[in-house]
């Protein structure tokens, strides 16, 4: 019987300038490769300093994981499955426990040996990776408020331009209908299916009236 994968793309902007059509791509292109049948993708626009319980779609992931035979789960980078050693460790403990190998691509590695238990290389190496890519970010934040408090100590301010407010008082009557859908706890999914609109769009639209 033919083994097949799910592929989970995340990128960090929810605007053009970053999406998951590559990591999807490749992904397909070695499940291809190795005659694996991708049989769901899932892909989001978040910030991966979210924390797992607010990564709607990487939820939905992880649960069609667990509740369906599937081999494996496909990913560009570690740092796709959570923004902490912890989150990630957890994910991956899910997973495992489904009997479910995790496909790093940039390491070139699984989570799993043949034999369905954990290599226990691979989970040394996990946990390190993680920690370093918690580290990094921790470094970007540092970087990013040190920016901050120089640019206002050089009299820069801070806030919203002129005109930013009645942007998103349109936006908000614009998308009601969503947020409504939203507030009443559906997922980003169905609610894309429902108003005919994009994942990244509903994403978007939760990240700035629900989330913020």
């Amino acid at each position: 019987m033919k083994a097949n994968a799910v592929i989970y793309a995340r990128v960090s902007s929810v605007s053009d300038r970053q999406d998951t059509a590559r990591q999807i791509q490749d992904l397909t292109r070695y499940a291809n490769a190795q005659e694996i049948e991708v049989v769901s993708i899932f892909e989001e626009h978040i910030s991966g300093a979210k924390k797992n319980e607010e990564r709607q779609v990487l939820t939905d992931c992880l649960e069609y994981c667990t509740a369906n035979p599937v081999n494996y789960l496909l990913l560009s980078e570690l740092s796709r499955l959570g923004r902490s050693t912890l989150q990630v460790l957890r994910s991956l403990e899910i997973l495992h426990e489904a009997k479910v190998s995790v496909y790093i691509q940039n390491l070139g590695l699984y989570t799993l040996q043949t034999d369905g238990k954990v290599n226990p290389i691979v989970s040394i190496l996990i946990t390190i990776l993680a920690e370093m890519s918690n580290i990094e970010r921790s470094n970007i934040v540092y970087r990013l408020n040190s920016g901050r408090a120089n640019y206002i100590a050089k009299g820069g301010k801070l806030g919203r331009k002129v005109g930013s407010i009645k942007t998103e008082e349109r936006k908000r009557e614009e998308y009601k209908e969503v947020i409504q859908l939203l507030k009443k706890g559906y997922s980003v999914r169905n609610i894309s299916k429902l108003q005919g609109i994009g994942i990244s769009t509903v994403q978007r639209i939760k990240n700035q009236f629900i989330n913020s």
